[in-house]
């Protein structure tokens, strides 16, 4: 399966946060998106494994995705070397989506940084035809997505550019609501988190607004970009005066 646009990002619900309205506008309009999350998110202070993996499937239907893969990466203790670099490589090349998604290349969460730069490199070493790696017992070919965008996540960085999810933002929440084991959480015998409360919802709100403001459109989300973006005219533009 061909993707136009495949999200990778080291946690169940860092996709959420960060990139689903991009992810729904795109779908909406015909394109192909999935998700790959490295990890099972073990490590969370709150759910489990199991429960993660069914709000992250609940998700998936929110945001219209063709598939979402987990590749069992460990929460916390991956690293950027062979191992790693190969499982995504694999997926990458699976996929052969023209766009990634990736996480922050730098956050409060270190797992984010660490990913980030992980994706990054993987993205390039898939295009290396040197690099073999197989599936469903037939080797793989080269294919290197055309762009690596990083989405912003809890620190703030100066986007690059950002994208209009006016129009999906309901649903985003929706989206991010559906781990309800993480976000909004109840105060039961499990202990409440950085991210379990009320106040770091409405954060996510308030920054999908700020970044609205930028371009005058109500909400939308911003990313960072390694590399020049280059437009074919200036009608692809979003006006603050629109």
């Amino acid at each position: 399966m061909k993707l136009d646009i495949l999200a990778i990002a080291v946690h169940p619900d860092d996709v959420e946060l960060g990139c689903a309205g991009t992810l729904m506008v795109h779908a909406r309009q015909g394109m192909k998106v999935g998700v790959v999350d490295l990890t099972r998110g073990e490590l969370g202070t709150r759910g489990t494994p199991e429960l993660r993996e069914q709000e992250a499937q609940a998700a998936a239907k929110i945001m219209g995705l063709e598939v979402r893969e987990n590749l069992g990466l460990a929460d916390g203790f991956f690293r950027n070397d062979t191992m790693e670099q190969m499982a995504i490589i694999t997926a990458i090349r699976k996929y052969r989506p023209d766009i990634v998604l990736a996480n922050a290349m730098d956050d409060r969460h270190p797992d984010h940084g660490r990913a980030g730069k992980l994706i990054a490199d993987s993205c390039f070493l898939a295009g290396l035809r040197k690099v073999e790696t197989m599936a469903d017992g037939q080797p793989q070919e080269a294919w290197r997505p055309k762009q690596v965008f990083h989405f912003l996540q809890d620190r703030y960085h100066e986007p690059d550019f950002v994208i209009d999810i006016s129009a999906v933002m309901e649903q985003k929440l929706d989206a991010i609501k559906s781990f309800s084991s993480q976000f909004l959480a109840p105060k039961d015998h499990e202990p409440q988190t950085y991210i379990s409360g009320t106040g770091f919802f409405d954060s996510v709100i308030y920054r999908a607004k700020m970044l609205g403001k930028m371009v005058g459109v109500e909400y939308a989300e911003g990313y960072t970009s390694a590399k020049m973006i280059g437009i074919r005219n200036f009608a692809d533009m979003i006006s603050e005066t629109t």
